[in-house]
């Protein structure tokens, strides 16, 4: 008996269900599980995500998929700091910085044609240095430092103050701070 096949969303409904898991979740989805979970492509994905930001949705894609920045709490301390390392550096720098109870929002290279290029990292813990990490040598991808050899800014959070200092603290003692 042939099974009976599930009717295809339209656009519409397609894209308040990517907002609704958006909404739900705790970590980055990928646009992968996304499309698969919506039975179309990624492709699809990403030009529902392109409109959901012109409607004025705050997604950003990190580097471990797509998130939706809920309001952020009043009561988190943000604090940009300027690095320089070897990409073979990258996992120690991240790591000491999440290990003292830091978010690495962001990263921030001075391009002299683009100027200002920031990408969204959102690396919250030691899996997700991890994760960044793996994908960075799976997919043998560039650093957007590289373009800046080495030099770049970092924008942090937590909900102590005392946690960034300890964190600023970990990368000097690294010698990673400009």
């Amino acid at each position: 008996m042939k099974q009976k096949k599930e009717k295809r969303r339209s656009a519409v409904e397609r894209r308040k269900s990517i907002m609704e898991r958006l909404r739900k979740a705790a970590d980055p989805i990928k646009g992968n599980d996304l499309a698969d979970e919506m039975q179309v492509s990624r492709q699809v994905i990403v030009q529902d995500i392109s409109l959901l930001k012109a409607e004025g949705k705050q997604i950003i894609a990190t580097s471990q998929g797509y998130l939706l920045l809920q309001k952020v709490q009043s009561n988190t301390i943000k604090k940009i700091v300027a690095c320089n390392h070897t990409i073979s550096e990258t996992e120690d720098e991240l790591t000491r910085i999440v290990t003292c109870g830091v978010t690495v929002l962001n990263v921030t290279v001075e391009h002299p044609l683009y100027g200002e290029i920031t990408r969204s990292l959102m690396i919250r813990n030691r899996s997700d240095v991890h994760k960044f990490v793996e994908n960075l040598e799976k997919t043998g991808a560039s650093l957007l430092s590289s373009l800046t050899d080495g030099v770049h800014l970092h924008e942090l959070e937590a909900d102590a103050s005392e946690k960034i200092e300890n964190a600023v603290a970990a990368l000097k003692q690294a010698g990673y701070l400009l």
